[in-house]
């Protein structure tokens, strides 16, 4: 993405407040021709007070000057007021369109960039942004019309002398270019590296338990330093060329600056000039400086802008590879006319993340309406694979998977999705309330239609007794819940939403048995008229499937009842063996 193009995207969003640049534009208009005029009064001072010895021509200059102070100030405070407006408002919009884009992003955009670097391009970005917009791009307006409209009363004033300013031009321009370019590189990089920094913390922020139980605070801290340092490197480099930029300026502008004095007054001694005239002109020439100055600097902070702004383009830019196909067959948005029944059809698919190994191969299976369906076999046989084709974060490379008799690419992954309740092993709680949290997904649903779910789902009990009742804050994750009450809430808020099909990955393998047990009793409830599929480990919980199908390698290798699968799947009878003589033993031991 080309710096032309970037800025181009940035436009489009400062375009609805068109009225607020307009007054913004015309504010600092306004102060310029104020401080531009305010040379004249200098000039008035000094040859009409000054050099004529008049007290009261003096007064009157004076009075000048300070009218002239207020409506400078006014201009700037309107002028100040809308930028800092436009920067804050522009920048939430950003960051609202990056997020809404973001959000709705396959699953394997994700596996290849990191959510701690998301992150940092949402918050840290944004934030640069809305300083540049702001501040920056406001003094850098300011300068450039000023810098010019100085630059036009040199030549009004003095010709002779503007032409050492203007011969010193090209000077300073050549090092903002040179300079600026590296910049910007620089600036994205040092981006980069402060997304990395995130992401590394939030990484052993959110494992902090792991972290402390394999005693690894001083490798962490080490290894984040290691980050850290990483980052000041780049932007020691970046502020070492910007140091540079800004130094190079200074010494050609007053190097410049120091000539014209030179020449002034010699015709000021002379006679060529009156010393008000060149007190106009200094004072005209010293608003080139620093508006040169200025822009040098203000080139740099908009260079890492440009950098911030590609990072977040990229994101905005990103398109979801799951989405409702628009050639070929007619895409279908109401899923409620279908059977709840889900089918795969020789299906074969590979994870974007590891093209050269096959997750499903040639695999063929069907979950009839309301029908029982558990998914048994050892870990990386394909099982949670099957859910996220089923929930279409994933389209197969071959083959179809379809809702009823429809493929899951001709409907609205929003419509598939809303059929489909899922409860995992890890359930998803947010940092909100209880009742929050049951009702996530089913936002218009009542108090007591929550409280209902809730003791279906066998989680009342617990959830009177917390602090604050259905109003309790669960914290990050859920960290305030035991591994059941989190799955009981799981449950409930799947029973809230009243969806066809059920998928129930593992949602009993980590508990202890009393939890097991009523985790169980609400599980039987959810599934009720179902479609539901089950990932399973421990076979006993899934003897009242329908059908139990064995998988290994991304196949169908077994599919039957218990006792059938006893006979004829040597891999199903050698899993129930291993269990159950495990849970046989485990009992002994307990006796």
């Amino acid at each position: 993405m080309n710096k032309l193009s970037t800025l181009t995207q940035l436009l489009k969003f400062m375009l609805p407040y068109r009225k607020y640049w307009v007054g913004a534009v015309i504010a600092l208009l306004f102060t310029a021709a104020i401080t531009l005029a305010i040379g004249q009064g200098v000039r008035l001072v000094i040859d009409n007070g000054f050099v004529a010895g008049s007290v009261s021509q003096l007064n009157q200059a004076i009075m000048i000057l300070i009218a002239m102070a207020v409506l400078m100030a006014c201009g700037t405070f309107i002028r100040f007021y809308l930028v800092s407006w436009l920067g804050e408002r522009v920048t939430a919009d950003i960051r609202q369109a990056v997020f809404d884009n973001v959000i709705g992003l396959h699953p394997s955009f994700f596996e290849t960039n990191r959510s701690g670097e998301i992150m940092s391009r949402l918050t840290t970005d944004t934030t640069l942004l809305q300083s540049i917009i702001g501040s920056s791009f406001s003094m850098a307006l300011r300068s450039l019309v000023t810098t010019s409209g100085a630059l036009i009363m040199l030549f009004v004033t003095n010709i002779k002398l503007s032409l050492i300013i203007v011969a010193g031009v090209p000077l300073i321009l050549l090092p903002i270019l040179i300079f600026g370019r590296r910049v910007r590189a620089l600036a994205r990089k040092s981006q980069d590296s402060i997304a990395d920094v995130g992401s590394y913390a939030g990484e052993a922020i959110q494992q902090i338990k792991t972290v402390q139980s394999y005693t690894q605070e001083v490798h962490e801290s080490r290894a984040f330093g290691v980050e850290v340092d990483s980052a000041f490197r780049v932007a020691q480099h970046r502020i070492r060329q910007r140091a540079m930029l800004m130094a190079m300026v200074i010494l050609l502008v007053f190097g410049a600056l120091s000539g014209m004095l030179w020449v002034g007054g010699y015709d000021v001694i002379t006679g060529a000039m009156s010393a008000g005239e060149l007190g106009a002109f200094v004072f005209y020439a010293l608003i080139v400086a620093m508006g040169v100055g200025t822009m040098s600097e203000v080139y740099g902070e908009l260079q890492r802008a440009v950098g911030a702004t590609e990072r977040l383009m990229e994101l905005l830019d990103a398109e979801s590879e799951i989405r409702a196909r628009k050639t070929g067959a007619v895409p279908v948005t109401d899923t409620t006319d279908l059977r709840a029944e889900l089918s795969l059809k020789d299906v074969c698919f590979n994870y974007p993340s590891r093209p050269d190994q096959a997750a499903l191969e040639d695999f063929s299976l069907t979950f009839n309406e309301g029908s029982i369906t558990a998914l048994v076999g050892p870990s990386g046989a394909g099982k949670s694979t099957v859910f996220e084709l089923l929930l279409r974060f994933y389209d197969p490379h071959k083959g179809q998977v379809c809702f009823d008799s429809v493929d899951l690419r001709d409907l609205d992954p929003r419509e598939l999705r809303q059929q489909i309740a899922l409860v995992s092993q890890q359930p998803a709680l947010f940092t909100a309330d209880v009742i929050e949290n049951i009702r996530y997904g089913r936002g218009d649903a009542t108090e007591a239609e929550v409280i209902a779910a809730a003791k279906a789902a066998y989680a009342h009990e617990f959830i009177e007794r917390l602090p604050d009742g259905y109003y309790s804050d669960l914290g990050e994750q859920g960290v305030r819940l035991s591994g059941g009450q989190k799955q009981r809430i799981a449950i409930a808020r799947a029973i809230l939403n009243d969806r066809r099909i059920l998928l129930l990955d593992e949602a009993t393998s980590a508990l202890d048995t009393e939890s097991e047990h009523k985790v169980q009793l609400a599980l039987d409830t959810l599934m009720r008229g179902r479609t539901t599929i089950i990932i399973a480990h421990r076979l006993s919980t899934i003897l009242h499937a329908d059908q139990i199908v064995v998988m290994d390698r991304g196949r169908v290798v077994g599919q039957g009842s218990h006792d059938q699968l006893l006979q004829s799947s040597e891999l199903y009878a050698r899993l129930a063996e291993l269990q159950f003589k495990t849970d046989s033993v485990g009992q002994e031991s307990v006796l």
